[in-house]
Parts: structure tokens; sequence; C-alpha cells
């Protein structure tokens, strides 16, 4: 394969990309330090091709006017997406990279043809990634609701989640997809619930158990663990629900001999002590408000069988769509043509 020097310094992307994918897969968290030599080279081949065009026979317009583009357009629309919550952080970082190494298209010589097949118009490198990478994305509901379908589930849900075993809610993750009140788009993210029940120090099963006992707020460790993120296991590859034993009460269950009647009132009405792990912990629980957490610990522990949203781990259809794009080109915009609309 034959291209210039920094097309081809731009493939160490494809690793990359590939192993943040699978840790996207396996445990939804990809370490800053991934994107940091990506993000060099990404600078260094941005500044060396710009001084070669400017000093180059042409006037490099077109490929000034991509660059504006790449950078001005999808590094914005990628971080604008992560601060609505539509992109996780990884997501965000991976996108406004593409749009720093990859404004324009690069040229793959083979022996029979030139990759990218089948470039788009515009030329925006980093634009055709995000297409390809929504065109990916399409798949998974689809995929989700086939496997549903063929196995006899059926269930609003049945297009974005799949139903778990509630013993196997703390090795999932994703999203309730229940309420007490029954379907919701809402419900309680299962990172915030592996939070709560190693801030807790009790596991799933002991929460179920006796679910009485730990509804009522005084119950809470006097002296809480230390959250963690909600990994299932961290990068140390401790498992995250590693936890010390939680029988340390206070000397009256949690709430203090000197606390007024007024006190008392307020602990009880606070309903598994939902608004003290919020308030205790270091920023915030993926979003989770005390309703939601309260709405999923109900559901977790009235109910056998309970439908989750795993998600997309937005990496892998990115990762597909980088693929696609340094070999097909753009796919969306040959769909287009296809049925008649570009």
């Amino acid at each position: 394969m034959l291209g210039s020097i920094p097309d081809l310094l731009r493939l160490l992307a494809v690793p990359v990309f590939g192993w943040a994918a699978y840790r996207d897969v396996k445990t939804r968290r990809v370490p800053n330090r991934t994107w940091v030599p990506l993000a060099a080279l990404a600078v260094v081949l941005l500044v060396w091709e710009t001084y070669t065009v400017l000093t180059g026979p042409t006037s490099g317009q077109a490929y000034l006017i991509r660059v504006a583009i790449s950078l001005g357009f999808v590094a914005p629309l990628a971080y604008g997406f992560w601060l609505i919550g539509g992109f996780g952080g990884a997501d965000a970082k991976a996108f406004m990279l593409t749009a720093v190494l990859f404004p324009v298209y690069p040229v793959y010589y083979l022996p029979t043809a030139a990759l990218p097949l089948e470039p788009s118009t515009l030329g925006v490198f980093s634009l055709t990634i995000l297409s390809n990478t929504v065109v990916a994305g399409i798949f998974y509901p689809l995929g989700v609701a086939a496997t549903n379908l063929a196995q006899g589930r059926f269930s609003p849900a049945m297009f974005i989640g799949k139903p778990v075993a509630i013993e196997r809610l703390p090795e999932e993750y994703g999203r309730l997809l229940e309420s007490p009140r029954g379907f919701t788009r809402s419900g309680l993210d299962l990172d915030a619930l592996r939070m709560y029940l190693q801030w807790r120090g009790i596991t799933l099963a002991q929460l179920r158990a006796d679910s009485t006992r730990y509804r009522h707020p005084e119950s809470l460790p006097s002296d809480p663990n230390e959250p963690g993120d909600g990994a299932i296991v961290t990068d140390g590859g401790e498992p995250s629900d590693a936890r010390r034993p939680s029988s340390e009460l206070g000397s009256d269950g949690g709430v203090s001999a000197g606390a007024t009647t007024d006190d008392t009132v307020a602990a009880v009405a606070d309903e598994w002590g939902a608004e003290r792990f919020l308030d205790d912990i270091e920023g915030s629980a993926y979003g989770t408000s005390p309703e939601q957490l309260r709405d999923g610990l109900e559901v977790a522990v009235s109910e056998r069988e309970v439908w989750i949203s795993p998600g997309i781990p937005f990496l892998v259809p990115m990762f597909a769509g980088l693929l696609a794009a340094l070999t097909y080109g753009d796919v969306l915009f040959s769909l287009l043509v296809l049925v008649g609309l570009a």
C-alpha cells in the first residue's frame, strides 16, 4: 500500500480505535491516555500538511475550507452532543480527535485501485466517519429487535433493550427500562446502582433479602465506602464491588443521638438514603436523581427479571465507520444515491 507519509501515519489510528472499541464493550471505560499520542500526532500532521499546501504551487483553498469545516463544525458538534448527554466522554474525545486527524480524505494506492473507493463530494473525511458511524449504529436496534422477536420477547422495550435476571444486574452495563409504574426511558443507570451498593457496603442479594431494613435510612453506615465510578472491573483489575463489611452503623443505627425530632423525621423521609448518598458523593452518579434511584431500587428488590437498555457502546460503530471510510468511503452518500435522494 502506497500513500503520503502523513496518510500512512494516520493508519496508526486503526489499532487504537479498535482497542478503544474493545474496551468500550468490556468496561464502558476508555482511559484518557488512550487519545494523547494520537492527538499529538494529529496536530503534527495537520501542521505538516497545512505548511505543505500553503508553500505548494496551488492555492490550497479547497484544503483549507475542508479543514475549517472539520475543525469548526465536526469538533464542536461532538462537544455539543457531549454537553447534552448524547455522547459519553470517550465518544466525544474520539470524534474531536478524528476532526483534527482526518480533516480531508487520505489516499492509499493499491495495485488495482485507490482507497477510499467512494469519496464524498464535500471531501471532509471526518464527516464521512461520522455519517458512517450513524449508519453502523442503525443496525444495533434492528439487531436487538430481531433477537427479541426470535426469542418471543415482546415489550415496548424490545427495540432498545433485553430482559435480564435481577441477580445479574451488577454484572451488566446500561439503564433500567422499568420503574414501579411501568416502562420508562429514564430508568436507573446501572453504574449508579453499583456505586450505591458499594457506598453502602452491601450486595444486591443482601438488599433484596432484607429490603425493609435497608429501605429505612437509619440502616445507612456512619462511615460509607468510596462509591467508585460504577465500573464492573476497574483499570487495576479489582472488582468494582470490593468493599469492607457494612456493619459499621452509627450508635443508634446511623442517626446521631443528638438529632432533633425534625431531623429524624427528615431522615426517615429519605427512603433508601437516596438523598444522603447523592449528597455524600463527589460529583454526580451519572445524573441520577433521588427519585430515579428510589424507583430503581424498588424495581431491583421486587422483580425477578427486568428489561434494561445496554446502550450502544458507541466506539464500536465508530470503529466500523472508520474502517468503512478508509476502504469504501462515504456509505451514507452511496445509500442516498441508491434511493435517488442524492
